[in-house]
């Protein structure tokens, strides 16, 4: 089974601010609002969600293929991939563009405040579905607004099954786009405050949107998750990880994990427990793509919070 995965490929440069974005922004001066935060540690990471949810699904012992579009600075990223043994068939190089970059300032809470330039991503609409016939399963992840819809309505056509994740994606579509995009998918998946701005766009609950597909999963930080199938909602609690020192790309792992569940026949609780340890381990490394547990210790760490085998 080949996974799809469209989205991003960016370099992610994540900056550490010592100190609580909550004590300098004041909510009655956010008219007039100029700050600047100290960020005493720097760091520069191959990000991008499709990039992550390769990574983790590599981690997995998936072979999945990346499709994306990138710039003429991509060669760092491209050697990255190829020592990783994943392929780059379908990544697209646009050579007067820059591949997409994020600046990402997390603070002591890790609330996050970022900057994101999508430079080649925003011809994501180039890649074609039908140039994948080995894709049977696929997610279309943050991208370029035409890419998105592009690739769900080439997975839909070609009758592959996807995941939907609108992630950052979401201010670029209203409530009808969201719908158009959701129909077709075999889940939607969001974080609490993606879930909200879903119900406010489109007028309907989750519990609603779920009955449009094969399940809603909602991600909710250190409370955990819920997947909404089947008329039923199944709680995922928060795997405990070792420390707590980087949300960015836990996201992006916790799909990984669905994604691998699901290509193997799982039901939906199973995979997104999976989900959940993945992301435990994701969030105990700076940047979305520097944890390196074995497949033996995701499985071990499986065991151990859920009492299940891989």
């Amino acid at each position: 089974m080949t996974i799809v995965v469209c989205g991003s490929l960016a370099y992610d440069t994540i900056m550490v601010f010592e100190g609580q974005f909550r004590k300098h922004i004041l909510p009655d001066r956010i008219h007039i609002l100029n700050v600047s935060f100290m960020v005493p540690q720097m760091h520069r990471y191959f990000g991008g969600c499709a990039g992550n949810i390769a990574y983790n699904l590599w981690l997995l012992g998936d072979q999945p293929a990346i499709m994306a579009t990138v710039g003429h600075d991509f060669k760092p990223y491209g050697k990255r991939l190829k020592e990783l043994g994943l392929t780059d068939r379908h990544v697209r190089r646009v050579d007067d563009q820059f591949t997409a970059q994020a600046f990402i300032t997390t603070d002591l809470e890790d609330n996050q405040i970022t900057a994101f330039h999508p430079g080649a991503m925003m011809f994501s609409h180039l890649n074609k579905i039908a140039d994948a016939p080995e894709a049977t399963l696929g997610i279309v992840s943050p991208d370029g607004r035409d890419g998105m819809f592009e690739h769900s309505r080439g997975f839909a056509k070609a009758g592959v099954p996807y995941l939907f994740d609108p992630g950052q994606g979401l201010p670029m579509f209203s409530g009808a786009d969201l719908l158009e995009l959701i129909a077709p998918a075999k889940a939607l998946t969001v974080n609490d405050y993606e879930a909200q701005i879903v119900e406010e766009r489109t007028g309907k609950k989750v519990a609603e949107l779920a009955t449009m597909v094969e399940a809603v999963v909602v991600t909710r930080g250190a409370e955990g998750s819920i997947v909404h199938t089947g008329g039923q909602q199944i709680e995922i609690p928060c795997v405990r990880p070792d420390g707590v020192v980087d949300p960015t790309g836990c996201g992006d792992a916790y799909r990984a994990g669905l994604l691998h569940g699901l290509a193997k026949g799982w039901d939906w609780g199973k995979s997104a427990r999976l989900a959940s340890v993945l992301g435990a381990f994701k969030i105990a490394h700076r940047g979305g793509q520097n944890h390196q547990p074995t497949l033996e210790k995701i499985a071990a760490k499986f065991k151990e919070e859920f009492g299940e085998s891989l």
